[in-house]
């Protein structure tokens, strides 16, 4: 089964030490939070779609975007569906119109791109029982904005 996310903030994680380590994206779903670690660029790019904030030329997620719509398709939604290893796994669920004749389309992507993609498009992000099962966290662990 899947589970309907939304992003409950960005953050930098902190070591038991107070040392500061890598960005993290927290996504809130099923009553769980589900942090997921991911690059400095990954955090501008989502930081940016949160905020609704333009870039002065298009980051790699637009031109993402702005190339599937010009080349006939949309994307449903993106979805959280695996762990390997410790590394989260994701689709992006598209579909593409040739012909007068719809096609989907499952695109395999980090979580952190497929993230900032749906919030680009205003599309559902979901996350399936599994990964939460595994990863999800209590909510009050984070202290994110």
């Amino acid at each position: 089964m899947t589970n309907e996310a939304n992003v409950q903030g960005l953050g930098i994680s902190v070591d038991d030490g107070g040392e500061e380590g890598a960005p993290v994206v927290v996504l809130r779903a099923r009553d769980e939070a589900l942090p997921i670690f991911i690059s400095a660029d990954q955090a501008k790019s989502i930081s940016h779609a949160l905020e609704e904030r333009p870039f002065k030329r298009p980051l790699t997620h637009d031109l993402f975007v702005e190339m599937l719509t010009e080349f006939g398709g949309a994307i449903d939604r993106v979805r959280v569906d695996g762990l390997s290893e410790n590394t989260f796994l994701a689709k992006i669920d598209a579909e593409r119109y040739a012909g007068g004749e719809r096609t989907n389309v499952v695109l395999d992507a980090r979580p952190s791109d497929a993230i900032a993609v749906a919030l680009r498009v205003d599309c559902p992000i979901l996350v399936a029982d599994e990964v939460l099962d595994e990863a999800g966290k209590p909510p009050e662990e984070f202290d994110v904005d």
